[in-house]
């Protein structure tokens, strides 16, 4: 594709990354049937061939419109185009920046600029979201229908193994949303961890990942967060720590894209680079010790394993934790187009609620083919979306299984 970026833009770091991009589409028109937008809508423009020549005007001077804004919203950056691109086009770098410039350039309307405010307030801060998700239950009639429906009921929190235990060790991302939306989850997967051997060492002071930000076009926040995240774990890293295990698909790509993110910043670059090669989903770690793992005692044996978007198409590990749950002792259920995306996608299910519940029927429907006993997924979002209408219960993955 031809290019002629804007002035403003060209001379850049963002606008030679977006020109190399934007060179590689060649408009083949493969990406169009793996688009879930595209899918629901039939629209051109709510496709990544589409949505890509719409940055490209922009990229190139003519001014952001209300109608490139609604286009760029819909997408969900599943980077499901990214999987099936002949060419290697980089769609959710092209979209994250095309974002940036839009929202500079068109403003929103009250209602639109304050719910996208609160949701970059609330959901990276785990203490407030926290509160605030109590005091929704307390008071859940009172609650708007988006999100009274998002309030799940408490689950107990369980303990965490005592540490210091073991020589090896690694670090956590704890998360925003997910120590009170699904409190089992992060001491589960430290006990798992415990059972083989690695000790979790915590590190609480480490903030939101960065997606949130990242996603809604506020990328300097976004690297704000970032380095205050490889500061908390630098001392950690220095010290030997193995890894850095995040347990929620959707914050692991996230921080393995910091190499990236600060890429030019001269404090920061390398540290981010090293933080970058430790993260790793909980499958790279555990598909090694898969004689050492059983089925939980309380686990149902036939399951639908709902591969969220992030780990199959940004961080590329399709089909592992489906093998490894089989290898242990689960049988897994078909999912008829399963890299197609659930419609949670962060703060998606929040800011288009008709589209992500289209979405979620779909997946569900999908994931009911093969009659299974509980659905699993890898990622919180996916999980309290999915959960929401589900007929079976949704889980993550590693509360299944355990250590022998």
């Amino acid at each position: 594709m031809q290019t002629h970026l804007a002035d403003f833009i060209k001379d850049t770091a963002a606008g030679q990354e977006a020109n190399d991009i934007l060179r590689k589409c060649t408009h083949c028109g493969f990406c169009l049937a793996n688009c879930p937008t595209y899918r629901l809508l039939g629209d051109e423009l709510d496709s990544p061939r589409g949505r890509i020549y719409q940055i490209k005007q922009v990229l190139e001077g003519e001014p952001a419109t209300q109608s490139i804004q609604l286009h760029l919203d819909r997408c969900l950056t599943c980077r499901a185009c990214e999987t099936t691109c002949p060419s290697g086009v980089e769609y959710g770098r092209l979209a994250d920046l095309g974002r940036e410039i839009v929202e500079q350039q068109v403003p929103r309307s009250s209602a639109q600029g304050g719910l996208r405010w609160a949701l970059r307030t609330v959901l990276p801060r785990p203490q407030l979201f926290g509160a605030l998700l109590s005091l929704g239950r307390l008071s859940r009639p009172l609650v708007p229908a988006v999100l009274r429906k998002k309030i799940r009921p408490r689950r107990a929190a369980q303990p965490w193994p005592q540490q210091p235990r073991h020589e090896r060790f690694v670090l956590m991302l704890e998360g925003c949303v997910q120590p009170a939306l699904e409190p089992p989850i992060n001491p589960q997967t430290a006990r798992l961890l415990d059972g083989l051997g690695i000790g979790v060492e915590r590190t609480p002071a480490v903030g939101c990942c960065g997606a949130i930000d990242q996603h809604l076009g506020a990328p300097d926040k976004a690297k704000t967060r970032i380095q205050h995240n490889i500061d908390q774990w630098w001392p950690q890293v220095e010290a030997g720590a193995e890894a850095i295990v995040v347990n929620a698909s959707g914050c692991g790509a996230q921080v393995k894209d910091y190499a990236h993110l600060l890429a030019d910043d001269p404090d920061y670059a390398h540290k981010a680079q090293r933080i970058s090669a430790l993260a790793v989903d909980p499958i790279e770690l555990l598909e090694r010790y898969a004689e050492r793992l059983v089925p939980a005692a309380d686990a149902p044996r036939r399951i639908a394993f709902q591969t969220p978007c992030t780990l199959q198409h940004a961080q590329q590990l399709n089909g592992r934790v489906d093998a490894l749950l089989a290898k242990i002792g689960f049988e897994l259920t078909p999912v008829p187009d399963s890299h197609i995306c659930c419609g949670s996608a962060g703060t998606y299910s929040v800011l288009q609620p008709k589209l992500a519940d289209q979405l979620r029927e779909q997946k569900l429907s999908n994931l009911a083919t093969g009659s299974p006993e509980l659905i699993a997924t890898a990622n919180i979002g996916c999980l309290t979306h999915l959960d929401e209408t589900a007929s079976v219960p949704v889980r993550h993955w590693l509360e299944l299984i355990e250590a022998a």
